[in-house]
């Protein structure tokens, strides 16, 4: 990432919680505030902090630990230097729920038969997965490119799989899933899956919208909990959803 490149926002708070590092006089191993804290005192979102934390976890700044919370793992850097070119989880997330919704909802007025038959089978494939305990996602991917593919239009298409190719090569994603041991979510998703494909069968274009923005809202939640390593109960149901735009 060059000079020119304009920090994205997660990287700016990143870099006041470094700055806070080096001025306060933290040493290793001393306790850093609460995601929540540094939530409140900012007025920020949670989804944000958390991205922040995971970035400077990354740079070596702090030392997460589940159940736990964070930890200063050096005081030596006051600025991040050159932070490498990356998106959050949550922001990704975000644009994958902005588009995807919209491209099932187009998806219902120009499915067919044999869309549906593959959207079947694939969900078969990821319950198969799931049972097996199998970690990969392979046939979550598969199922979200398939419905842009029902669309009829290649720049859908070619949109999802670069939304997908960012999600597998990115360092903080990885970090993120790192931070997760409960896997039963997974089951959770499938059933959105299943939502998302009964709304496509009945070419319902509003109800495949909705079923698709609430499925990666659900992700976004679940992720957000479950990732949260200062405090095991965190309570995600008590930040509101984004709203399902009309």
């Amino acid at each position: 990432m060059t000079s020119d490149t304009p920090k994205r926002r997660y990287q700016e708070i990143a870099q006041i919680l470094a700055r806070r590092i080096a001025h306060d006089g933290y040493k290793p191993g001393d306790k850093f505030p609460t995601e929540r804290q540094i939530s409140e005192e900012l007025g920020i979102s949670r989804s944000l902090v958390r991205e922040a934390f995971i970035m400077l976890e990354i740079e070596g700044y702090l030392d997460v630990r589940k159940g736990s919370g964070s930890y200063v793992a050096s005081g030596e850097k006051l600025f991040l230097s050159n932070p490498k070119p990356d998106f959050g989880p949550f922001e990704l997330l975000q644009a994958r729920q902005l588009l995807e919704s919209s491209i099932a909802g187009f998806a219902a007025s120009t499915i067919t038969k044999s869309d549906i038959v593959q959207l079947r089978d694939t969900l078969e494939l990821e319950r198969k997965a799931i049972a097996n305990g199998e970690e990969d996602y392979l046939a979550d991917r598969q199922f979200h490119l398939q419905i842009a593919e029902a669309t009829q239009n290649s720049v859908l298409v070619a949109q999802v799989e670069e939304l997908w190719s960012k999600r597998e090569n990115s360092p903080m994603w990885a970090r993120l899933h790192d931070r997760i041991f409960d896997l039963s979510y997974r089951a959770k998703w499938l059933d959105d899956h299943a939502e998302i494909l009964e709304a496509l069968r009945h070419r319902n274009s509003e109800a495949a919208r909705k079923a698709m923005w609430q499925h990666l809202e659900n992700v976004r939640l679940t992720l957000l909990e479950l990732s949260d390593v200062g405090d095991p109960e965190f309570d995600g149901y008590l930040y509101k959803p984004a709203a399902v735009s009309n």
